[in-house]
């Protein structure tokens, strides 16, 4: 797993969790320690453990009394729902922000400079700008209720094991080029139906991912 930044630390750690669990990379039954991943994430225990309890009530992990947390079985049904749920907040999110009038320089400004960056980009760069990308359009819905459910349903990167780093780079910049201009000219339900399809190809990826064989 990567380093992580930007978000709360609480949030990045279930982040990098859920979608560890959502691509795969976890398998049911699987134990995580709480030590373990402090060592490897270099952080301390505490947002760790806040992060688990997220993700115990979430149903993605049962809690032990050991430190530890057992990964729990997930399948495709599971992952349609999560996706379902960011696909519909996050367009309303797209389209709140087109209606209010939001200023796009910022991620116009950090799209074209990761677009440049390419083949270059390291998957940990292209990780924090895409969380940017996504929570500057949730800052500028003005919905802090909006704001806290898709944080608390923020998985990044929607690549999985199925997709390569380039083609997901590319197309993520292609979508999110189209979002900016949809938002840019006041076109809020263009602006969501981007939206829906961008976080749409997401879904995509990781149930593919996830139908891919698993290592024993």
């Amino acid at each position: 797993m990567k380093s992580i930044n930007l978000m709360p630390m609480r949030v990045r750690v279930a982040s990098e969790l859920r979608k560890a669990i959502l691509a795969g990379e976890f398998k049911e039954g699987q134990s995580l320690s709480l030590t373990e991943l402090s060592k490897q994430l270099g952080i301390s225990r505490t947002p760790i453990r806040e992060a688990f309890q997220t993700l115990a009530e979430e149903g993605f992990i049962e809690l032990r009394m050991n430190k530890h947390a057992l990964v729990l079985g997930i399948d495709l049904k599971f992952i349609q729902d999560h996706y379902r749920m960011r696909i519909l907040l996050e367009g309303e999110a797209a389209f709140c922000a087109a209606n209010n009038n939001m200023d796009t320089g910022e991620i116009a400004e950090i799209t074209r400079n990761i677009k440049n960056k390419l083949p270059g980009v390291a998957p940990e760069e292209f990780a924090d700008y895409n969380q940017r990308f996504h929570t500057i359009i949730w800052e500028s819905a003005d919905n802090q209720r909006l704001y806290s459910f898709l944080m608390s349903l923020w998985n990044g990167a929607s690549k999985g094991k199925a997709v390569s780093n380039m083609d997901h780079f590319n197309r993520s910049i292609y979508e999110h080029e189209q979002i900016i201009s949809a938002i840019a000219g006041h076109q809020a339900e263009q602006s969501q139906q981007f939206m829906h399809k961008h976080v749409s190809r997401g879904l995509e990826n990781m149930l593919r991912s996830y139908q891919l064989p698993r290592n024993p």
